[in-house]
Parts: C-alpha cells; sequence; structure tokens
C-alpha cells in the first residue's frame, strides 16, 4: 500500500510539472463602498495566482489574497483563498473572477466569510496587467445572549479598486 502511495504522489507531481502555468503577483488600492465606506477610508491588497491553461483564451487556478481595510483608528483584514479564472477578450483585455473564502486576520473575532472578486484587465504587455475590481468579503456572525436567545448580523467588506499584476511564465 505504501508503494501504492509513493507512486500515485509522483505521477501527480510529474502530472503537475508538466502543466504549463502562470504566476501572477500584484497589488490592488481601493476605496470602501457598501457598510464599510462608513467606517473606513482606504483599501490595500496584495495577491498572488497560479493559473493554469484550459484553453487558449480561459485560465483558471488557485489565488490567494491580503486584504485590509484601513480607517481611523480602526481596521479590518482579510486573506482570501480563492478559485480565479481569467478568459482573454482579445489579445489586450482579459475578464475574470475570484472566488472563495475570505479568513479573518483583524481585529479578533472576524471569522470572514464568502469572497468574490469580478475584474477586468488590460494588458499593457506579456507581463504586465492593470485591472479594475470590485471585492467584497460578505461576513455573518451571531452572538449569544444567553436566556435572550441571539443576535446575527452580517455585513459586506467591499471595495472598488485599480491596480496591477506582473505575470512569470513558469
Amino acid at each position: 500500500m505504501k508503494k501504492f502511495l509513493v507512486a500515485a504522489i509522483m505521477l501527480f507531481g510529474l502530472a503537475v510539472n508538466a502543466q504549463e502555468g502562470e504566476l501572477n503577483v500584484g497589488g490592488t488600492i481601493g476605496l470602501p463602498v457598501g457598510d464599510a465606506s462608513d467606517a473606513f477610508d482606504v483599501t490595500g491588497s496584495i495577491e498572488a495566482n497560479y493559473l493554469f491553461s484550459v484553453s487558449e483564451k480561459f485560465k483558471v487556478g488557485p489565488s490567494v489574497s491580503y486584504v485590509h481595510f484601513n480607517g481611523e483608528g480602526a481596521d479590518v483584514a482579510f486573506l482570501p483563498l480563492a478559485a480565479a479564472a481569467r478568459y482573454s477578450v482579445s489579445d489586450k483585455f482579459i475578464v475574470g473572477a475570484d472566488l472563495g473564502y475570505g479568513i479573518g486576520v483583524r481585529p479578533e473575532g472576524n471569522d470572514g466569510g464568502f469572497y468574490y472578486r469580478p475584474m477586468v484587465g488590460y494588458k499593457v504587455t506579456d507581463k504586465i496587467t492593470l485591472h479594475a475590481n470590485y471585492s467584497a468579503v460578505n461576513v455573518s456572525q451571531s452572538v449569544d445572549l444567553g436566556v435572550f436567545g441571539s443576535v446575527s448580523a452580517s455585513a459586506t467588506y467591499g471595495t472598488f479598486g485599480i491596480g496591477g499584476t506582473y505575470s512569470f511564465s513558469l
């Protein structure tokens, strides 16, 4: 059984290595909207994704980001883990989306929530893409009030942003 497991892991590793992929790293700066606009002034995020070509125009892969909402005396941060998809509309324009879960990083007690990020991009060069996006984390939390039951609240931490990515072909 151990030999079979080792062989399966080796074959899986070879299959993953045989896939030609693209590592994208970048950042975004934005303005909070919706529930977040009352408490926060600016947002910033860094991101990395590794995309595999499904077809000539369509790529998918895992994505990780760090999104930070900053305000006077308050801040909230999330670590989104998502599936990313990008479609090349033309040689220069792309559309895409990230869907996943934003792990709450700050403040303590932030449980996180559903993460989504639609985006459009313009390829300046083969390596550099500028983009505009809306990203959000929907957070729902419940507070137990003992004999009085519980109270549920939800909020959407959303931001419109502009940024860029740099691509490494691997």
